[in-house]
């Protein structure tokens, strides 16, 4: 389905779990990033068909979608694929946001395709889709310290906390870029 202006519309998911419990934890920043967005794009948050919160806007003449599934990371595949299959994003214009590991706390990627790296919710939307030609924002949340899964659960100590909101500041920028720019051009900004 494409817009008003012919254009795909624009997909960004946020990865996280729902719940009190894990608000504020290193495993939500992708819900944090799109809040993020659709505050400053002024949408609102609403239940949407399924398992999932969505937000609806328009930037730069582009239909922007916002997603946080309600299923719990491992399982997010299901909410996207049951989203992407109502609104009909292609692959490329959909953005997977979540948070890495492997990354130094602070740091974008920003990639056009490739593979989970470890990260269970992008794992279960790529097999769900059933492509890795799908972008995705990770945002870094290491050095790991401890077991792998109390880490990611964990919220960030008070000291950490400035590197992580700047890190979301500059990927709700990104996020608000991408609907009507170059992704390369996109990516060799952002990444360095």
């Amino acid at each position: 389905m494409t817009g008003s202006s012919g254009v795909s519309p624009f997909l960004a998911v946020g990865l996280g779990n729902p719940g009190p419990d894990y608000e504020e934890t290193r495993h939500n920043l992708g819900f944090e990033a799109v809040d993020r967005v659709a505050e400053t794009l002024s949408a609102t948050w609403r239940r949407g068909a399924g398992r999932w919160l969505e937000a609806l806007a328009d930037r730069k003449g582009v239909r922007v979608l916002l997603q946080k599934p309600m299923t719990y990371m491992n399982l997010s595949g299901d909410a996207v694929a049951s989203f992407v299959a109502i609104h009909r994003p292609e692959p490329e214009r959909i953005l997977i946001v979540c948070d890495d590991i492997d990354l130094p706390l602070g740091k974008l990627r920003l990639r056009k395709r490739g593979g989970a790296g470890g990260q269970k919710g992008l794992l279960s939307i790529l097999e769900i889709l059933g492509t890795e030609e799908v972008p995705r924002l990770r945002l870094g949340i290491g050095p790991k310290t401890g077991d792998a899964s109390d880490f990611v659960l964990s919220p960030f100590d008070d000291p950490e906390r400035p590197a992580a909101d700047e890190m979301l500041s500059r990927a709700k920028d990104l996020i608000l870029e991408l609907p009507g720019s170059d992704l390369d051009q996109v990516m060799n900004r952002y990444n360095r």
